[in-house]
């Protein structure tokens, strides 16, 4: 039995969703367990999860094969017209992709399935398949299948017909015939048909096991899975069910008991075809689109009208902002600081292969800026860019606010920089609209996103598939406690955490059933929709480098999660729509039109005492990110005196630091209250803005520059394995700052204990760039609110009624 091997063809995912209930992570630990080489993932009419199954089967060792159950019209895809009685509508069709010429026609497959055959289910036709079919496996699929659906109605010649004409579009030895056997009476009723039709026509026979859940005792999870799919429950008769128990990842030796005596062929037959995908998805590349240089400066290379367009910047931002905060005496660095730090950013990015990318978002901000659609001052760790602020990409002076370049952007950071703005709610489709204009319709769309049937959700759906009353389901549901840092607590850390629960499984049945089959569900795709900011621009029609689907509400949309975008080398961009912009420029309008009155942020005082009276008295209602009860209690407690006291509460209102006692402590030592002491003297010019703690994840980065000799590049490293707890790589970085704090003369205690520290606070330090930015936007906002409340308000009523007739 050790050398009788099979491999799975034929599986689906909860990527077909509500109908499979595989789980990736856990199949691909399955596969690795049966000691399987290879196993393809072929969900109905898409490939959405397919970068995250062929990375978590490449971790396994198991070769993964990216594959689709295409459904395929009985006549042209564009004819959207019911089929006759007895018909089927669509028929199903495996397709498995050999190699990458194979994974990109099954990508153009599976988009034009979306965006020319959709009806009622993503089509395509034997025409498309004709033009696409190259790298491709072809396997008959299941009892919807052609040749098996035509044999189940005895119409032998008809299969014959089908399969050849498959045959012949894929070519011979590309196209198989399937056989299945769950139990079912129509399988057995067409199994020797199926072994005369390949006799007959030389199609050959493999095995598959048309697998839709991974265990065999998942089968009532699966069969609650498509109730809840359908909006039917468990005792209705006229549903969806699956007549077997069978459809599970059986395992080679369960395949082999099957067909291992009367045709052990169709079984090595899965090996055979497993051994021919030779499948090997580009790593470290990036698709980045070509920004159109203009007619005027043709003769300049894109390295260069990039430097061009930054130093243009540069004398622009010395005009307005640097010459005067140098005549009032708040330029806190001289000029040529600046000029030092640009070039070398300039250099980096040139380097690293990224003008390009700050050209194509320099260009949409500026349109949005051209046509009065408010942007955001910065966000993430871009604000931390000074190319970014001379292209006015973002608006917070990174050199003033001692921000690093190296925390956006260095030579350790292989995937594209992450540059995410915000826009005025009412823009934000314009400046799309801009985008998708520019470089092609058919290369910019927005991605999709997944709901997952989480811990309450999962709770609520099974319970109501199983019949129980509502307010029993709500009241086990209530058990759950609340999420944790945005984290949903899972069915089996609530039944750790709360006895009640436990309880109530073991004693009443009922209670664990729904518990049991709910924790079998629990994690599951359950539902497809929009991003609610990502956009992907592409240098090609997206269908030429990913899967591209179409919404409910005909958006178009990547089949790709953001995540997986990331791996392909896409790039994806968050157009952000905030409502504080939307207030801001409101009333910035409302104030011009009815007092005459222009305000000038950059000339406005930062520390205005009207504006931080609002802070310190907690009047902070429709304030930027002060608005809650909490954050106007320590907003009463710190009384802040300026934007970095801002910035600061920022960083700190989160689990972590309230938890943690940091917040009480910052609050007494900036009172004075209690004393601020360092561990070596060095560590105060870069915690004495936060009182001596570390407040950002940037002072991370400093104290080991300063302390142990490390570049901004390596600190990153270090600050990025810190905060994802990867102990080898921090035991690597411990000896390294240790011994480079103690060739600089800290005595190797203290070393230590600095590297302790910090490795404690990369779990609360939060993005120094984005806190300051935000700040800047919550300042601006209760300087509208201290100084013109009557056309604050008005502003805040006129986005709420809008937001209520939405």
């Amino acid at each position: 039995m050790q050398d009788r091997q099979f491999v799975h063809l034929h599986l689906h995912t909860d990527y077909s969703l509500l109908d499979g209930a595989i789980q990736i992570k856990p199949l691909s630990a399955r596969v690795e367990e049966l000691g399987m080489k290879a196993c393809a993932m072929t969900d109905h009419g898409n490939m959405f999860g397919a970068i995250s199954f062929y990375n978590a089967m490449k971790y396994r060792g198991v070769n993964p094969i990216i594959g689709c159950e295409t459904y395929i019209a009985r006549g042209s895809r564009k004819e959207k017209a019911a089929s006759g009685p007895g018909e089927k509508a669509n028929h199903h069709l495996i397709l498995l992709a050999q190699n990458y010429e194979g994974y990109q026609n099954l990508v153009r497959l599976t988009s034009k399935a979306y965006t020319e055959g959709f009806y009622y289910k993503p089509r395509i036709d034997r025409e498309l398949l004709a033009e696409h079919s190259k790298g491709l496996i072809g396997l008959s699929a299941c009892l919807s299948g052609v040749p098996s659906a035509l044999l189940v109605q005895d119409k032998c010649d008809e299969a014959a017909a089908a399969a050849i004409e498959f045959q012949e579009i894929f070519g011979k030895g590309n196209y198989f015939l399937e056989i299945q056997e769950h139990g079912l009476d129509a399988q057995q009723r067409i199994r020797k048909s199926l072994v005369d039709l390949s006799k007959r026509t030389g199609v050959p026979l493999v095995a598959t096991n048309d697998a839709h859940y991974l265990m065999p005792e998942d089968s009532r999870a699966h069969d609650v899975l498509l109730c809840i799919g359908s909006g039917k429950t468990v005792n209705e008769t006229n549903r969806l069910r699956y007549a077997s128990p069978n459809f599970y990842v059986r395992s080679p030796e369960e395949m082999w008991r099957i067909f291992g005596d009367e045709l052990p062929e169709v079984l090595t037959r899965t090996v055979e075809i497993a051994e021919r995908v030779d499948l090997s998805l580009p790593q470290n590349v990036n698709h980045l689109p070509n920004y159109p240089i203009p007619e005027s400066d043709q003769g300049l290379s894109p390295d260069e009208y990039f430097e061009k367009v930054v130093r243009d910047g540069f004398e622009r931002r010395r005009q307005t902002v640097w010459d005067s905060q140098a005549a009032r005496g708040e330029l806190k660095y001289p000029i040529g600081d600046y000029q030092t730090r640009l070039a070398n950013e300039v250099e980096m990015i040139k380097q690293m292969g990224f003008p390009g990318y700050f050209l194509i978002v320099w260009d949409f901000v500026r349109y949005a800026k051209e046509n009065s659609i408010p942007v955001g001052p910065g966000r993430g760790s871009a604000a931390g860019s000074l190319v970014a602020y001379c292209l006015e990409i973002t608006d917070v002076d990174p050199i003033q606010y001692n921000l690093l370049f190296e925390r956006f952007l260095n030579p350790g950071r292989v995937s594209l920089p992450d540059i995410d703005i915000d826009f005025c709610v009412r823009g934000r489709a314009d400046v799309i609209n801009h985008v998708a204009d520019l470089y092609g319709r058919d290369s910019v769309c927005q991605i999709i996103t997944f709901g997952t049937l989480a811990s309450k959700a999962a709770i609520k759906d099974v319970g109501r598939a199983l019949e129980v009353p509502y307010a029993e389901v709500e009241r086990i549901a209530k058990m759950i406690p609340p999420p944790v840092r945005g984290r949903n607590v899972s069915i089996t850390q609530a039944l750790e955490q709360v006895p009640e629960l436990k309880r109530e499984v073991e004693t009443n049945p009922q209670v664990g059933e729904i518990i049991e089959i709910a924790r079998r569900l629990e994690g599951c795709a359950r539902h497809s929709s929009v991003h609610a900011a990502g956009v992907v621009i592409s240098p090609l029609p997206l269908q030429e480098l990913i899967p591209i689907a179409v919404s409910g509400k005909e958006e178009l949309t990547t089949q790709y999660v953001m995540s997986d975008l990331e791996k392909t080398g896409m790039l994806k961009m968050d157009f952000l729509a905030l409502t504080a912009l939307t207030v801001i420029n409101d009333c910035l309008i409302t104030i011009k039109q009815m007092l005459g009155l222009e305000i000038n942020w950059p000339e406005t005082a930062l520390n205005d005492a009207k504006t931080m009276q609002v802070f310190g008295e907690g009047r902070t209602e429709a304030v930027f990110q002060f608005e809650s009860s909490g954050m106007q209690e320590i907003c009463r407690k710190l009384k802040p005196k300026g934007v970095e006291d801002l910035a600061a509460l920022n960083a700190l209102y989160r689990p972590g630091p309230l938890d943690g006692g940091m917040v009480d402590e910052f609050i007494l030592r900036h009172h004075g209250k209690k004393s601020v002491r360092y561990l070596v003297p060095e560590m105060k010019d870069i915690l004495s803005n936060t009182y001596g703690i570390i407040v950002y994840q940037e002072q991370i980065m400093q104290l080991a520059q300063k302390l142990a000799g490390y570049t901004l590049s390596e600190a990153d490293l270090m600050r990025r394995a810190m905060g994802k707890k990867k102990r080898e790589e921090m035991d690597v970085h411990q000896e390294k700052f240790v011994s480079g704090a103690i060739e600089r003369g800290i005595k190797q205690e203290k070393a230590e204990k600095i590297f302790s520290l910090m490795a404690q606070f990369s779990d609360y330090g939060f993005n120094r760039s984005h806190s300051v930015a935000y700040a800047y936007l919550a300042f601006q906002t209760a300087y509208l609110k201290a100084h013109y409340p009557e056309h604050f308000y008005a502003a805040v009523l006129r986005r709420l009624i809008c937001c209520l007739r939405t």
